[in-house]
């Protein structure tokens, strides 16, 4: 059941850890390109029903509506290694009425080592009738809630910010 409560504090990030699997490594084991989504999506939405206490169908079915991917950025900074366990944050760093954009970092275990960050750039659709729709209020004030502002998203590129990251995590 889809319950959001606007007068909450929600956090703005969430953090797992996952463990590389040998099975999504390719033959120089380091993990295969396309495998760093699935580890992202799968982080996301096992902390957001932790979190804030609903799922993404749960969005669905009260809808009618949900997010499409529309497009990805992706840098690989350096390899995720079979048997590692690595660390997943991933926040919300814009939202306006139609669409989403998600950083993801994947680090080391001890998130001292950044191996990859992901905007991930989602277009709100109704389901019936296939074509992008604007967020239901609470949805929007949801997204307001939970909005990670320090990725500074509309005064920064991608590159700038992978780069900026690199930065921040050679100084822990």
């Amino acid at each position: 059941m889809l319950s959001i409560d606007l007068n909450r504090d929600y956090v703005k990030q969430t953090t797992s850890k996952s463990r590389i699997r040998f099975q999504d490594c390719d033959p120089l084991c380091h993990l295969n390109n396309a495998k760093y989504f699935d580890y992202f999506f799968n982080a996301r939405e096992d902390e957001i029903s932790d979190l804030y206490g609903f799922n993404l169908a749960d969005v669905f079915q009260a809808y009618r509506a949900g997010w499409v991917a529309y497009s990805q950025k992706i840098s690989y900074v350096r390899s995720a290694l079979p048997g590692e366990l690595v660390t997943i944050h991933s926040r919300v760093i814009f939202a306006d009425e139609k669409m989403a954009v998600l950083e993801y970092l994947m680090s080391d275990e001890s998130d001292t080592k950044l191996k990859s960050v992901l905007w991930t750039t989602i277009k709100y659709i109704d389901l019936k009738a296939g074509k992008s729709t604007t967020h239901p209020p609470e949805i929007q004030g949801f997204f307001d809630k939970i909005l990670y502002h320090e990725a500074n998203y509309e005064n920064v590129d991608f590159e700038t910010r992978v780069k900026h990251l690199i930065q921040e995590y050679k100084k822990k």
